[in-house]
């Protein structure tokens, strides 16, 4: 294993589970990239360029959707991309951008959270804590970090009765 640890991390945020929060009326709305307050507490010298591309239920995403993401991915000068995502179609996204971004040397890791990242309860520090791991481990390509395990784009599904992603 080659560990290439990361100065500079660019962040693409899509909406999902893990920005909701709720509005003045009470209902769960999709607000701007909680990976910002998640980041702001993390103790480290690497560098985090945070950009919101979408504001997506990750249901309501469409591959005009996912050519956007990867139209932004393949503008991004750096090797190492996070993005956060809704865990609904996260799997397919995955290999969207296998197919068709540009991915050259990047290494690019998607996650989410199964709860809003507002929520005292939720898991999306843990989340992001794993994917900004596995971008310092894994080799170029496309994956995704959730449910404590990394797992190659290829092969990734959700299983929604238990909530976790497996391979």
């Amino acid at each position: 294993m080659t560990i290439r640890n990361a100065t500079h991390i660019t962040v693409l945020a899509t909406g999902g589970t893990i920005d909701k929060e709720y509005n003045l009326d009470s209902e769960m709305v999709i607000g701007e990239p909680w990976i910002r307050e998640i980041l702001s507490r993390v103790i480290t010298d690497v560098e985090f360029d945070v950009q919101s591309i979408l504001k997506l239920d990750s249901l309501d995403m469409t591959d005009a959707d996912r050519a956007v993401l990867t139209e932004a991915l393949n503008k991004v000068d750096g090797d190492r991309v996070l993005i956060t995502h809704g865990t609904d179609t996260m799997p397919e996204t995955a290999r969207y951008l296998l197919q068709n971004a540009d991915l050259g040397e990047k290494v690019v890791v998607l996650c989410g959270s199964i709860q809003p990242a507002i929520m005292r309860t939720s898991d999306a520090d843990f989340n992001v804590g794993a994917a900004v791991a596995a971008l310092n481990l894994l080799e170029p390509g496309v994956y995704i970090s959730m449910s404590g395990r990394i797992f190659a784009a290829e092969t990734v599904r959700k299983d929604r009765s238990r909530g976790i992603f497996e391979g």
